[in-house]
């Protein structure tokens, strides 16, 4: 793995050069890796990722910004992209100041995990792999199971011409199984999948009894009933609820789309959207999130930023061009998902905060309605406020209790109507981020998690 550190003053004395050009600039250097081995029944595969390392350079062009890549960190590379780079910055007003406040200082952060996943090598890694498989496939009526296991390694430094310094290591870890039952050409699954940022901790949630309880619910799922159709009361689990932080206040709390008046939240920035006892948050430091870092792609430290407080609409994720448009401040939101993609506003891990209810109580308050279990989708619309989640399976619930399982289904809806019925948030001892990917538009994907406890609500619901 390469040490960006070792190309550090090569790079900022192509920001020098650069400074000769413009009022501000940066470089966000990365070298990243990763591995993943799968078991199915065709055996084992292994894919080892080459490096990927390059330099992102953006630079104040007097009314907008520029940018470029270099595909590597040796002098050439860099030549190659600053020179071009300046003769895009030839005009007068390129001297112009940047807006907002630039980060300053150095820091770094590299906080190895305590087992590493590359303390086992890739043939101890098949075998556990083979192992998960094995005990979905020991579960009568489980015709098939896939597993995976996989780890990355995400370097980053970034500089600028006002002097800061960031030096970051994110190390993340995933795996799990999927069971598959087969009947009649029916065709039902169920899933384990853990990740996070970390080592070989991550994965402990993955054992024989939860396998097990997944491969049952496969099978289980063969028979499962058509779930109703229609507006109704819905609960939703962990997973499910945490998809609707996600959806509901995800892109569209996303400051760049303020700028470009394409969020439907835009207007109702300060008002009461929900229950008082209603709160959302984004958190980019959230310890051991998918999507948790040490320093966004400005510099800036993650904090947890409350979109939602106590019901209101309070907050939007900023980088340091919308914190300056708007009046705001950053919060850590600005980030690339490699050195060849642009930057943009982008949620890391969000969540909805506990409240103080039982999952039981819920469900007899729901009284005849959905249970919605193990999220697979879902998608947003952030200029016209609608939404969809889709699950893998749910309950009915009918005079307050759990009763027939019932197949995939998806809820819909307008944002707001659905915030503004939540009735109720369950407790939770400890939250588990789920793990995902998020693009902007269709492209630009990084890791994001969510995260919530149970919650209860109204919406519209249908197979799937």
């Amino acid at each position: 793995m390469i040490d960006l550190r070792d190309a550090q003053a090569e790079i900022r004395g192509a920001l020098r050069h650069l400074e000769t050009h413009t009022s501000f600039a940066e470089a966000l250097a990365q070298a990243e890796t990763g591995w993943q081995v799968q078991i199915d029944r065709t055996g084992p595969s292994v894919r080892i990722d080459p490096v990927l390392s390059g330099v992102a350079f953006r630079a104040w062009a007097g009314d907008h910004w520029v940018e470029t890549a270099a595909g590597g960190v040796d002098s050439r590379s860099l030549k190659s992209a600053i020179d071009g780079l300046s003769r895009r910055l030839a005009s007068p007003s390129s001297k112009k100041s940047a807006p907002g406040a630039p980060a300053t200082g150095r820091e770094s952060a590299i906080h190895p995990p305590r087992h590493p996943m590359d303390e086992k090598g890739i043939e101890e890694w098949i075998a556990r792999a083979e192992e998960y498989r094995a005990w979905a496939r020991a579960v009568p009526g489980v015709s098939d199971g896939r597993s995976v296991i996989g780890a990355s390694t995400d370097s980053r430094l970034y500089l600028n011409t006002a002097g800061a310094e960031r030096y970051q290591v994110v190390p993340r870890a995933f795996g799990g199984t999927v069971a598959v039952a087969m009947e009649n050409g029916t065709v039902r699954f169920d899933v384990v999948r853990p990740g996070g940022m970390g080592g070989q901790e991550i994965l402990e949630p993955v054992t024989e009894a939860a396998v097990h309880e997944a491969s049952k619910s496969a099978v289980a799922l063969l028979h499962a009933k058509t779930a109703p159709a229609g507006p109704t009361a819905i609960v939703l689990d962990p997973s499910t609820a945490g998809t609707l932080a996600h959806e509901s206040f995800g892109h569209g709390t996303e400051a760049d789309q303020f700028v470009r008046h394409r969020s439907y939240l835009q207007p109702i920035l300060g008002t009461q959207v929900g229950p008082e006892f209603l709160s959302i948050v984004d958190d980019g430091s959230y310890p051991g999130g998918w999507g948790s870092f040490y320093f966004d792609d400005e510099g800036t430290k993650p904090k947890p930023t409350y979109l939602i407080d106590h019901g209101r609409f309070v907050g939007v994720l900023h980088d340091r061009t919308t914190a300056a448009a708007l009046g705001g401040t950053p919060t850590g939101n600005a980030r690339r998902s490699d050195f060849l993609s642009r930057l943009w506003v982008r949620m890391t891990n969000t969540y909805i905060a506990p409240g103080d209810r039982s999952r039981e109580e819920l469900i007899e308050e729901a009284r005849n309605g959905v249970l919605l279990e193990q999220f697979t989708s879902g998608v947003e619309d952030p200029l016209g406020g609608l939404m969809q989640i889709r699950v893998l399976k749910g309950r009915r619930i009918v005079q307050g209790k759990e009763t027939d399982l019932l197949g995939a289904m998806a809820l819909s809806g307008r944002v707001l109507d659905v915030l503004r019925s939540v009735r109720g948030v369950s407790r939770m001892e400890k939250m588990e981020m789920e793990i995902g990917y998020c693009g902007k538009g269709h492209s630009d994907y990084i890791p994001v998690g969510s995260s919530a406890a149970y919650l209860l609500t109204d919406a519209t619901v249908g197979p799937a």
